[in-house]
């Protein structure tokens, strides 16, 4: 079988589409692997095949007119392929760019894993600036849809995901436990007294960190306090149920999605030199990455496990695990070869049903 019949096999068990469509995904995805960006004149060339690359483009542009593809099959391969456990840290942001007088903005949602937030949910909001509570609400209503049985650690937000209605819904039972960071201009009320945080926790000193005792109130609900000091001398204030502890530590896991749309953009598949200009083509577009993305992060965790990467001076590793996996599958696509051929089935089978 050839990478395109192997790939697409594996595809059939997760995704029940046309095999049209799943003979066009497979293509893609191995494009996007070789050729390192979503710009659809340089992906046609990366189809391969005695079409010629016209016709590759305007398969591309067909697809992504005209299909109506579900970003449910989407996560439901994500949980699938990457079998992260529960219970999971979810972190929501944003990422938006301009591209000549559009502007676009996605509202994601991911599971975070290995320090890489895998997206699950992702809105084309149409509008510049901050999501509002009310779009925040339903996609956790849209998540508890999708996995129902889920069991949540915490939601990891940052300080533009804050406010009385926000954190209202989040208490409301059944709670989802959160770690929001809120702004050091946020009042706290301790005995009677409202404070802004940076008064509160004005004596903390570079490195230090303090959790506040006793009932505290922010936007008049009740929540546990943390605050931590920043190398940069700024306060990390960060909220959470009054029960709960470790609310600085947890937070920092919200790191992960902004690796994710590093890992779209610039550090990955260039998702900013598209130039789509209707938002429905770059969902599908994001959904298609998402897809890139696992399969490159699992196999880099495959061959992490199989041979370590080296730790440098500052404590981090060398190669990040999505770096090592997507090198190693361009490899195997830019250089075909009957050696090869195992290696490349094996990384289709960290993927498969069985």
């Amino acid at each position: 079988m050839t990478d395109y019949s192997e790939l697409r096999k594996t595809l059939q068990e997760h995704l029940h589409w046309h095999g049209a469509r799943l003979s066009f995904l497979a293509l893609f995805l191995l494009a996007l692997i070789k050729v390192k960006t979503v710009n659809l004149s340089e992906l046609a060339l990366g189809f391969g095949g005695r079409a010629l690359s016209e016709s590759h483009y305007k398969r591309l542009q067909r697809f992504f007119r005209g299909f109506d593809l579900d970003d449910s099959d989407i996560a439901q391969v994500v949980v699938s392929w990457m079998q992260i456990p529960q219970p999971w840290v979810l972190s929501v942001d944003r990422t938006s760019w301009e591209f000549g007088s559009r502007c676009y903005n996605i509202l994601t949602l991911g599971i975070v894993h290995e320090g890489v937030a895998f997206p699950v949910l992702w809105w084309m909001l149409k509008k510049k600036g901050n999501s509002n509570s009310d779009e925040r609400m339903r996609l956790m209503e849209a998540f508890g849809k999708l996995f129902p049985d889920a069991r949540v650690r915490c939601l990891c937000g940052d300080r533009e995901f804050v406010g009385q209605s926000w954190l209202r819904y989040l208490l409301l039972e059944p709670a989802m436990p959160f770690r929001l960071r809120i702004r050091a201009s946020d009042k706290i009320e301790r005995n009677g007294q409202a404070l802004a945080a940076q008064v509160v926790f004005a004596h903390l000193n570079v490195g230090e960190s303090q959790r506040l005792k006793g009932a505290c109130q922010v936007w008049g609900l009740t929540v546990a306090v943390e605050a931590l000091r920043l190398e940069d001398g700024k306060l990390l204030v960060v909220i959470g149920p009054q029960q709960d502890e470790n609310l600085v530590a947890d937070y920092a896991l919200r790191w992960g999605i902004e690796t994710l749309f590093g890992l779209f953009k610039t550090r990955g598949f260039c998702l900013e030199s598209t130039h789509f200009t209707e938002a429905e083509r770059l969902r599908k577009l994001f959904a298609l990455l998402t897809l890139a993305l696992c399969w490159s992060f699992k196999t880099g965790l495959f061959l992490h496990q199989v041979r370590p990467i080296a730790i440098k001076k500052h404590g981090r590793r060398a190669k990040s695990l999505f770096r090592l996996g997507f090198d190693y599958l361009r490899q195997l696509l830019l250089n075909p070869s009957p050696l090869f051929e195992d290696d490349f089935r094996y990384t289709l089978r960290l993927l498969s049903c069985t």
